[in-house]
C-alpha cells in the first residue's frame, strides 16, 4: 500500500477517536454546543480521509506524486487548525471565526487538489484501477 494511503488511514483514524470523544464529552456534559465541530471532525477528518486513502490505496501511481502528498498537508492541517478552531468557537470563543473562515478555505484547496488528481487519473496520465 502506498505510503501516501496509510499516512491518511492513520490520520483518519485519529479524527475518528478525536470525533468520539467529542461525542462523549458532550453526552457527559449534556452540552451539545459543539455538534457542528463533531459533525465536521467525523466528516471531513474520519470519512473523507478514508476515502482519500482508499483511492490512493488503488491508485499507487497517483499516490507517488507531489501533488499527492503536498494535498495532504494542506487539507490535513486545513482540516485539523478549521475543527480545533470550530471546537472553540461553538463553545464559546467568537474571536475564533476568522480562523474557521481561512482553515475553511484552505480545507477546499485541499479538495479541489483532490479533485485534480482524481481528473488527473481520469485522464488517462494514471489509471485508477491499475492492477500491479
Amino acid at each position: 500500500m502506498p505510503s501516501i494511503a496509510k499516512m491518511y488511514f492513520m490520520t483518519a483514524i485519529f479524527f475518528l477517536v478525536a470525533g468520539i470523544l467529542v461525542g462523549l464529552q458532550m453526552s457527559i456534559a449534556h452540552d451539545y454546543a459543539a455538534t457542528g465541530a463533531h459533525a465536521h471532525i467525523n466528516l471531513l477528518g474520519w470519512v473523507t480521509m478514508s476515502i482519500f486513502g482508499t483511492f490512493h490505496a488503488l491508485n499507487p501511481r497517483g499516490a507517488a506524486t507531489r501533488l499527492a502528498r503536498a494535498q495532504y498537508y494542506v487539507y490535513t492541517g486545513g482540516v485539523i487548525v478549521m475543527t480545533l478552531a470550530l471546537y472553540l468557537l461553538l463553545t464559546g470563543n467568537p474571536s475564533l471565526e476568522p480562523v474557521v473562515a481561512v482553515s475553511s478555505l484552505v480545507v477546499f484547496v485541499g479538495v479541489l487538489m483532490f479533485a485534480a488528481i482524481i481528473f488527473r487519473a481520469r485522464a488517462g496520465q494514471v489509471d485508477p484501477l491499475a492492477q500491479t
